[in-house]
């Protein structure tokens, strides 16, 4: 694909404007839509869900089975006819680990659509909860997020961002300042969303190791919506302004803090291919203001970007990459995280160290509490079902929803999404990092539910 030919000043200042606007709109401005706050591209995706329900599960076996078996193909066989072809092989030609995880989610998902195997894998609270429920969602998002991405990232929104925000981005948190956008696609819109937009940057040189892992852990958080529904399960929905508040406080003391220490501050400043970190370009020349040299790399951007059939074949490309990379992956970390927590003791056992600092934080109910600060490792939802059952303090319900939010790495999604792209971090980095998010949170996170429901 080629880049089109330098546009005049009025198509360039069209060119940037459109497109960009149009993106902010899809991703980040929230709507009132049937009762509730939406943004979107969130509405598309119901729509595309509703419209795919009826198919959603045998579609999702047709795709893990296909990106399954043409791994293996391409993988082990190496079919002329198939590995000549470039999009074949980003596709389906993956180490021999992935091709591995590739493989148990073929087989998670066969055995969940016909139920086969052992109950524990394809029960409603493993299995068939992630085919059934987190996956049709995470296809339509992955479908959308696709061709609409380009949108905010080629026409010059993140050269604008990124500069004007650099002087702050920075110094606080060690990223350029084009994460802004990421966060506020995530915060706005979806985790999902701005881990893909993460990917997407890393893969084309504009993060560094460092930056992409900094940025995937940190930045991706839990959008506003599903906050409405965290909160909701725990029978606080009148206290959801103070709730949100405690999440954004907690959410900016952890950026303040973890890029600083390992394992986020041992990572690498080279880009994904090896090369050394070059210049900073969003520093802004002596000679320019802040404002002209903001809008300058903007336009230039948008002067050299694609044109129509370049961007909608970059958005097919992303889309299929998204949908072929990532959904094997989520159904088979996904459901053995679900079947880890569902039926092995392991996240108890793995609580009962937090008991003490739980009792030294002052927080009621501190032994029911600890069971559930590790099962969010698994996924974000189970910690606020389990304090919805079993705990009676309003000050713990909060506590535990908001740390649930914050907590921010859960393998059933986000874990899993960030193992399966190319940002560089592993399960054992994440987990410490999940970790690491608890130990931090929790305080400022109890401070807030004493002083704000207490």
């Amino acid at each position: 694909m080629t880049t089109s030919q330098p546009r005049s000043m009025t198509n360039t200042l069209l060119t940037f404007l459109i497109p960009s606007l149009i993106g902010v709109f899809l991703f980040m401005v929230p709507i009132p839509w049937d009762g509730q706050i939406k943004i979107s591209v969130a509405i598309l995706a119901d729509m595309l869900r509703q419209a795919l329900a009826p198919i959603s599960s045998t579609l999702l076996l047709v795709i893990i089975c296909m990106t399954g078996l043409l791994s293996l193909l391409m993988t082990v066989k190496q079919p002329r006819s198939l590995f000549e072809k470039p999009l074949m092989r980003h596709l389906f030609l993956v180490t021999p680990t992935w091709l591995v995880v590739r493989l148990v989610g073929m087989v998670f998902v066969v055995m969940t659509y016909f139920q086969l195997g052992p109950k524990a894998i394809y029960s409603d609270a493993t299995g068939a909860f992630v085919l059934t429920e987190l996956l049709p969602l995470l296809l339509t998002v992955f479908i959308l997020a696709g061709f609409l991405l380009p949108l905010l990232l080629n026409f010059g929104l993140l050269e604008l961002v990124g500069t004007l925000f650099t002087k702050i981005m920075k110094p606080l948190f060690c990223v350029p300042g084009r994460s802004a956008v990421n966060c506020a696609a995530s915060w706005l819109g979806d985790g999902s969303v701005g881990i893909l937009m993460t990917a997407r940057q890393y893969e084309e040189k504009h993060y560094t190791q460092k930056e992409a892992a900094i940025i995937g852990t940190t930045f991706s958080a839990v959008s506003i919506t599903f906050c409405f529904v965290v909160i909701g399960q725990v029978r606080l929905e009148h206290l959801f302004a103070p709730f949100y508040l405690t999440v954004c406080l907690a959410g900016v003391v952890c950026a303040l803090i973890l890029p600083r220490i390992p394992p986020l501050s041992l990572k690498k400043n080279i880009y994904v291919d090896g090369t050394s970190q070059c210049d900073d370009n969003e520093a802004v020349p002596e000679h320019k203001s802040l404002w002209r040299q903001s809008v300058g790399m903007a336009l230039d951007k948008a002067r050299h970007a694609k044109g129509v059939k370049g961007t909608v074949e970059e958005g097919l490309h992303n889309a299929l990459d998204m949908v072929f990379a990532v959904l094997p992956v989520v159904m088979a970390v996904g459901t053995f995280a679900l079947i880890v927590s569902e039926y092995t003791p392991v996240f108890q056992w793995l609580g009962k160290p937090f008991i003490p600092y739980l009792e030294l934080l002052g927080i009621p109910e501190a032994v029911k509490a600890s069971e559930t600060i590790v099962v969010g490792f698994a996924d974000m939802f189970i910690p606020s079902i389990l304090a919805a059952s079993n705990i009676d303090s309003e000050v713990t319900r909060f506590i535990i929803a908001a740390m649930s939010v914050t907590q921010l790495i859960y393998m059933s999604e986000v874990g899993a999404l960030l193992l399966g792209s190319k940002i560089p971090v592993n399960i054992f980095e994440l987990f410490v990092i999940f970790i690491l998010r608890t130990l931090i949170t929790l305080p400022v996170i109890t401070l807030m539910a004493k002083w704000l429901v207490a």
